[in-house]
Formats: structure tokens, C-alpha cells, sequence
């Protein structure tokens, strides 16, 4: 074992290749990414990594560099959910979520990749291994994309090796949605996975209303169709439409999925590994969904999420999203015909170049 030597944080204002849009965040041109580097006194490196939407990521920068950093040095690395412990409690009157656990989960995964660097062992076999090979869907963020745009993307994610592909939903007249989902669903055929989000856009009765239209298409799930406050109005799309709900990616705490859970109002739990805790949590969020015999998928982040899914008996699809970091990876995911495949370098196998982020420090 070793105690901690150092801990970097650093922000990015990242641009993407594509504009990208959705219901409630409008047009996305970029994205702000916040790095966490771990070192150990033996000079072993962990990282971690997190982002936001616009805004916010500055807050989530200084709470790493102002707090967590001081309060980590000299600790033990190893003892991870104990350094955990001691970063929710330093901020916990600060504010239980939001870009509390942000910060937590950058740290977190910086830990686990020390750990598991450590060890020689990549993380889904230090998590305790189910299939290094897990179910991917190409996540979309296309509201705004024509529809004969919309149907070009479908094939070229299915030419880059996704079998299943979620699209945005939530414009200002329903009956656009239904259309586009409906050409969708006729361009992919009966048998093709196919899930839709809708941002939070409307309300329970909304909702309802959207999900009971959207059924006869026959989608796996439609995501976040209420604000996640709105546990009601999950609840209700799920036993008023019977139509299956994924929710996760805005709840930051264990215990905001145990209410959703709880509540009947989610039948896939979303945890985002950079939002929800970090590994540390989006573990025990897999095990709270596996003991409600739910399957569990996932937002954001999927270079480090595989890692956590390959463990999960309960897992389901992993989302590949928008917001990809492969520009600046030295080995992108792999993905192959309808499957994601969980490196086998120690840690997450993730190493970012840099230097060609630093065109982009913030």
C-alpha cells in the first residue's frame, strides 16, 4: 500500500465535431471536461475523469483542487471507500449531489485505476469479472436532425458496429415525434432495438400522453420523460402507458436511486459512473437494481463504464455517447458487432493525450 503523494485536477472546454441537441439543453457545440490524476508516494498514476453540459464544470474544478486535494494527501490510496467516505462527508453540507459527487466520482475513478494498476489487473476483473464483452447502443443526440438525416445516421451507427440505437424525442408538437420514431422504427425493422429520450421535456400528464402514442412502436425503453424530481410521472408512464422507463443520469446519490427504484418509477436504472458517486457507487447502484431484479444500463462516459458493466450479471445495453473523448485517446473502445469490449490493460486502460487536450485548457 501507498499513500497518496498528489492529486491534479484540470478543465476543458472540449468542442465537438457536431453540433448536437436535445430537448432541454438546446444546442450542445462543446462540453467542459474535468480530469482527475491520483499519484501514489510510489509514483503509480490513477485517473479519473467527469463533465458537464454547458456550464458548471469550473465548480467541480475548484471542489478537486480547493478540497479534495489537501484533504487526500498523505491517506492511503488503497482504501478507497474510505477515501470516498471522506470526500462526501468534507462536502456534505455543501450539497448531497450535483457536483458534489461529480468531484467525488473523477477522484473515485482516478482510485480505482491506481488500484487497479497496482494490482496488474484490469478493473472488470478486480470487480470480480462477469463478460469482458457487454451489449453497446449508439446514443444519439439528433432532435433537431431531418428525418432523412436522422435515418443516414442510423446506418452509419450500425456501419461502425452498434445493433441497437437510441433517439431524441420531446419536440413542441407530439405528432413529430410519433413520425420520427415511427420512420425509425420502419427504416430499422420490427426486431431492432430502439429506445428514445426525452430530456425531461414534459410532464406527467405529458408523458402519458407521449408514451402511449409512442407504444405501438415498440420501444425498449423511453428515457427520462419527466424531470427526475417528478417520480410520479415516471411512475405513471410505467403502469398508466406500460411503457418501460430508463432513468439515472440526473439522480447524483445512492439514495435518489433507491427512491426511484423503490417507487416503481424506473425499470432501467441509468447511473452515469462520472455523476453518480464513481465506481464506488455505480457498483452498489448495479447491486440495489440486481436485489429489485431490474437490468441496469447506463449514461454517459463509456470508455470507463465498460468496466463496471463487464462485472454486472444485471447489466443491459451500455450507452456509447455523444460526447466521445476518442480524438484523444490512445486506444478507443472497442466496439464490434452490437458489443463493447472491456480493455485488458490494468486500471481502465484509458490514457488521454495531454497534450492535445491543452488546446483546450479552460
Amino acid at each position: 500500500m501507498a499513500a497518496i503523494e498528489s492529486v491534479r485536477a484540470d478543465l476543458y472546454r472540449v468542442p465537438l465535431a457536431t453540433a448536437l441537441t436535445d430537448s432541454t439543453h438546446g444546442v450542445m457545440v462543446d462540453f467542459e471536461l474535468v480530469t482527475a490524476r491520483v499519484r501514489d508516494r510510489d509514483g503509480a498514476e490513477g485517473l479519473g475523469y467527469t463533465y458537464s453540459v454547458h456550464a458548471g464544470g469550473a465548480a467541480i474544478h475548484a471542489m478537486i483542487e480547493r478540497y479534495f486535494a489537501p484533504a487526500l494527501l498523505g491517506t492511503e490510496a488503497a482504501e478507497v471507500e474510505r477515501r470516498w467516505q471522506d470526500m462526501w462527508w468534507l462536502l456534505h453540507y455543501g450539497g448531497r449531489g450535483g457536483h458534489v459527487t461529480s468531484a467525488i466520482s473523477a477522484v473515485d475513478i482516478a482510485l480505482w485505476d491506481l488500484k487497479g494498476r497496482r494490482a496488474g489487473l484490469p478493473l472488470w476483473e478486480l470487480f470480480g469479472g462477469y463478460d469482458p464483452q457487454v451489449p453497446v447502443y449508439a446514443g444519439g443526440i439528433d432532435l433537431e436532425l431531418p428525418v432523412g438525416e436522422l435515418l443516414a445516421q442510423a446506418d452509419s451507427f450500425q456501419d461502425e458496429g452498434f445493433r441497437a440505437i437510441k433517439m431524441k424525442v420531446g419536440r413542441a408538437d407530439l405528432r413529430e415525434d410519433v413520425a420520427r420514431v415511427a420512420a425509425m422504427r420502419e427504416h430499422l425493422g420490427a426486431q431492432f432495438p430502439l429506445m428514445a429520450d426525452a430530456n425531461m421535456k414534459w410532464t406527467g400528464d405529458q408523458a402519458v400522453r407521449a408514451a402511449k402514442a409512442l407504444a405501438e412502436h415498440d420501444l425498449l425503453w423511453l428515457e427520462e420523460p419527466t424531470p427526475p424530481e417528478d417520480l410520479t410521472g415516471h411512475a405513471r408512464v410505467v403502469h398508466e402507458a406500460g411503457v418501460p422507463v430508463a432513468t439515472g443520469e440526473n439522480l447524483h446519490t445512492l439514495d435518489e436511486f433507491h427512491r426511484a427504484v423503490t417507487a416503481g418509477a424506473v425499470t432501467f436504472p441509468e447511473p452515469d459512473v462520472s455523476n453518480c458517486g464513481g465506481y464506488t457507487v455505480f457498483r452498489k447502484i448495479c447491486a440495489l437494481a440486481e436485489a429489485h431484479h431490474l437490468p441496469v444500463t447506463s449514461h454517459g462516459v463509456h470508455d470507463l463504464t465498460v468496466h463496471a458493466l463487464a462485472a454486472a450479471p444485471n447489466r443491459t445495453y451500455m450507452e456509447a455517447h455523444g460526447f466521445g473523448l476518442d480524438d484523444y485517446l490512445a486506444a478507443p473502445l472497442s466496439i464490434a458487432d452490437g458489443r463493447a469490449i472491456a480493455p485488458d490493460r490494468p486500471g481502465h486502460g484509458v490514457e488521454l493525450d495531454f497534450d492535445r487536450l491543452d488546446a483546450h485548457r479552460a
